[in-house]
């Protein structure tokens, strides 16, 4: 260690500065600032004015300083926020703390790929073989009651189950499954010619 260095206690001490305290009636040195009062506040332009005070003043000033005097209940709040001066929250400070949320790109409407095909490749598989399954795909498995990892012979098997099941023959000629037989037959559809069934 240097011996040329200060141990002084008080963090913020100007030693040297020649200022008088800024309170009326005192004749101590000015070592400490503090925000004047009367001058500009600080801002994106600067620090703003400061006064310099003794330790006995800072100590009062200090304890009756408001920093959220003229804020609104909305100001102090985001000023209380760990992302303040941040637009956009990171993943660290999100409310649900960035557990199984999608990444915000998923928000857009993608036509051409062209956003995600750059994500799915860290994305966690659904299926052993790899295959992407659009929200139609999944649709279509929820309707022949299947799991997304479901290959070619089970979606041929559940289709041909649900038709026996909800065919008008089977049912003695009941026409109220007809729309039910109706989306099984157009999720086959969809699935066999959906690039993760071919």
């Amino acid at each position: 260690m240097s011996s040329d260095r200060s141990t002084d206690r008080f963090h913020g001490r100007i030693h040297g500065s020649g200022r008088p305290c800024a309170y009326p009636r005192c004749d101590e040195a000015g070592e400490f600032r503090a925000p004047d009062p009367q001058g500009q506040a600080a801002s994106a332009n600067g620090p703003g004015d400061y006064q310099y005070l003794c330790l006995d003043h800072v100590r009062q000033f200090n304890a009756g300083y408001n920093w959220f005097a003229g804020m609104t209940a909305d100001e102090i709040s985001m000023a209380q926020s760990p992302v303040q001066f941040w637009p956009s929250e990171t993943r660290a400070f999100r409310a649900n703390g960035n557990v199984d949320s999608p990444p915000k790109w998923a928000d857009f409407k993608d036509p051409l790929d062209a956003i995600s095909t750059r994500f799915r490749s860290r994305l966690p598989k659904e299926r052993a073989d790899g295959q992407f399954l659009s929200p139609e795909d999944r649709k279509a498995l929820r309707t022949l009651g299947l799991r997304e990892d479901a290959d070619r012979r089970a979606l041929r098997s559940a289709y041909s189950a649900k038709v026996r099941a909800y065919h008008p023959d089977k049912n003695g000629g009941n026409r109220s499954y007809e729309k039910a037989l109706q989306d099984v037959i157009a999720a086959y559809t969809h699935l066999k010619t959906s690039p993760a069934f071919i």
